[in-house]
């Protein structure tokens, strides 16, 4: 198979989180900084079809592509530090590969052969593995492999990859495996033993690592890395060091230092398009560590015991705060913690809110307690898809009257349905990829504070939600001040409400934290922070 396109493979040993998406993100930010074209997928060994049916506490938040993907985090990282659109094809789990081959087989596509992991199931991996790479689109393609080498269900992927050498050919396939070097305390060393069993590992699989990149809490010697690649069998100057780093986003230049796109273009026999550009990113990472000002926002939520929960959310304050050149201190608050009773004492010391987006009864009525604090007391607000409906819902009870109000995903029973079921959502049985996903258009009013935010009236943003705010009840809400500033040019469904009486409270149906880059912070978020900082600075 002769390719253009250059395949990494990066593969993890030892133990999970680790970094791998980091590391591959990173990576991919080096070889872009040298005029390639760059695009990072990954294979995730479980069998849902997608993420999109997983709880957060199992997997962290499920991040959606422009085309409607419901994915992994990690396709996050590759968009923020790429600032290039992923899509369905850039996350492929085993579930979805079986499910394309038994659908094959059902067809009678094998004609009449018996179906089996090899080389029916590797053979689809593989198919994935090149998808992206086969228009020449991209000059890498980078493929971040989940789970941990020795993991029962990541066999097929670590057998795919050992074909994919031999499919690919010589200077055309390179294996990058992280790993850990832990330090005992007790006996005051680096350990290289565990690094040298999972390696052990992919030998067994037919797999030797090109590049070996180590995470560890302390530098590590000459002696080490000499110990680690004569017994891994790698070259002493592949054997890279990755330092815990005080932000993911440090982490590109660490790597750099390390030489670590220099090991990749040598042995890849890659020549660079142009000379290696980081000025954006480290003026990025000069505002972020340098900030002028610093503000306290309120992340209240029902996930916040696992942050990952809410990844995108909380990489969207680091890219407006580098903007804004504020500190943001996020303060994570469980909803369910939050009543009338003690939301003073508990939402007083914040200079902004953001009600988070969520599913579910549980905390609902501590996101709507939240809301009223921050109406009555003119707290910069701001709610994301479940935070803009808990905003209608507070106002539709408290300043409308209409006792009950509610979502009929609470309450199907309520007597003021005020967000209510989407009608092509009625019918549907599936719960996998059946909400609305994706992208779609949006119209902003002049003068609204959405509208100045993006410097336009016409946006794209990307939706995951089944329930929609009921239009009947919009002539009610405008007439006491809440506004449609934002809607959908096709169907009517309001995106954006603001208040009138308000320093800075809007709420949105979609999920604008999805589209915020390192290079391209979401200005929505920007203008939250002002908003937070002229509030404090008006104490």
């Amino acid at each position: 198979m002769a390719s253009k396109t250059k395949y990494i493979f990066i593969t993890g040993g030892v133990t999970s989180s680790l970094g791998k998406g980091i590391i591959a993100a990173s990576l991919g930010k080096l070889l872009q900084a040298r005029g390639l074209s760059v695009t990072i997928q990954k294979f995730d060994p479980y069998l849902n079809i997608d993420p999109g049916t997983l709880n957060p506490y199992e997997h962290g938040e499920c991040y959606v592509t422009e085309d409607g993907a419901e994915t992994d985090l990690d396709l996050g990282h590759y968009e923020r530090f790429l600032n290039v659109e992923t899509s369905q094809s850039n996350n492929i789990t085993t579930g979805r590969i079986y499910n394309n081959v038994i659908t094959k087989e059902r067809k009678g596509e094998f004609l009449g052969k018996t179906v089996q992991v090899i080389p029916h199931i590797t053979d689809e991996i593989k198919s994935n593995f090149y998808k992206l790479g086969q228009d020449g689109k991209y000059d890498v393609v980078i493929t971040e492999i989940g789970g941990c080498v020795g993991d029962i269900e990541s066999l097929p992927f670590i057998e795919a990859v050992r074909q994919a050498r031999w499919d690919l050919g010589p200077g055309n396939f390179l294996v990058v495996h992280l790993t850990l070097i832990p330090y005992l305390k007790a006996a005051k060393e680096l350990k290289t033993k565990p690094t040298q069993h999972s390696v052990k590992q992919l030998l067994e699989a037919g797999i030797q690592p090109d590049i070996l990149v180590c995470r560890t809490e302390y530098p590590l010697p000459q002696d080490v890395k000499r110990k680690l690649a004569l017994f891994c069998n790698v070259q002493l100057d592949s054997v890279i060091e990755a330092m815990d780093a005080e932000s993911i986003y440090d982490v590109p230049l660490l790597m750099k230092k390390e030489k670590l796109d220099e090991r990749v273009l040598s042995k890849l026999n890659l020549k660079p398009k142009s000379k290696l550009d980081l000025k954006d990113w480290k003026g990025f990472l000069g505002r972020l560590k340098n900030p002028t000002a610093e503000v306290t926002i309120g992340l209240i939520g029902k996930y916040v015991s696992l942050p990952d929960a809410y990844k995108s959310i909380i990489e969207s304050f680091t890219h407006a705060s580098a903007a804004a050149e504020c500190k943001v201190k996020l303060v994570l608050l469980s909803s369910e913690e939050i009543n009338k009773d003690n939301y003073t004492s508990k939402l007083k010391s914040l200079d902004g809110i953001l009600v988070a987006p969520g599913f579910g009864e549980r905390g609902f009525e501590g996101k709507v307690a939240t809301v009223n604090y921050a109406r009555e007391n003119k707290i910069p607000f701001f709610g994301i898809c479940l935070g803009m409906q808990v905003a209608v819902i507070e106002f539709a009870r408290n300043v409308l009257g209409l006792e009950h109000a509610n979502s009929t995903e609470m309450d199907p029973a309520t007597p003021h349905p005020v967000i209510a079921l989407m009608e092509e959502q009625k019918k549907i049985d599936q719960m996998g990829g059946t909400m609305r996903l994706g992208s779609y258009a949006c119209d902003l009013k002049k003068g609204s504070k959405a509208a100045l935010a993006y410097g336009k009236t016409k946006i794209q943003e990307r939706h995951r939600h089944r329930y929609e705010f009921n239009n009947a009840y919009l002539e009610q809400l405008e007439s006491k001040g809440m506004f449609a500033t934002g809607k959908n040019p096709e169907t009517g469904l309001v995106e954006i409400i603001e208040l009138k009486n308000h320093p800075w409270f809007v709420g949105v149906q979609f999920h604008p934290e999805y589209k915020s880059t390192v290079l391209k912070p979401q200005p929505l978020f920007v203008d939250f922070i002002q908003a937070a900082l002229d509030k404090k600075n008006n104490k």
